[in-house]
């Protein structure tokens, strides 16, 4: 059984997704749309230590789904997510940069040195 999205700002960023992955020719949006879409019991849910061991330094992790807190970011890196916990985000933003999926297209809409991790 397949149901509607009922979260607008959900929808609204799926449907950014998909026009930008057509405009921009970059399929890595188009995954992203297609994993938002799934049920949101089959989001990702990744922790910090994760994040760090499969990133390099000024890399960019896109988590489709929520950062949680255990472990440490031991260099500079944005996450970007769609939830993060409040003690995740206090962990990243003293070495890093957290921010949402939205802020993450506006600033590099080609998708350039983005690594998934789900």
């Amino acid at each position: 059984m397949n149901r509607e999205k009922t979260n607008p700002q959900l929808t609204s960023l799926i449907q950014e997704l998909k026009v930008l992955s057509n405009k921009e020719n970059v399929k890595l949006w188009k995954r992203i749309a297609r994993d938002l879409e799934k049920s949101t019991r089959r989001y990702p849910s990744v922790n910090l230590w994760k994040v760090d061991k499969n990133t390099k330094e000024n890399e960019t992790a896109l988590i489709p789904g929520k950062v949680l807190s255990s472990g440490d970011i031991n260099k500079k890196i944005t996450i970007a997510a769609l939830n993060f916990s409040k003690q995740a985000k206090d962990k990243i933003n003293k070495k890093g940069k957290a921010i949402t999926i939205k802020e993450l297209i506006k600033e590099n809409p080609k998708g350039s040195k983005v690594r998934i991790i789900a």
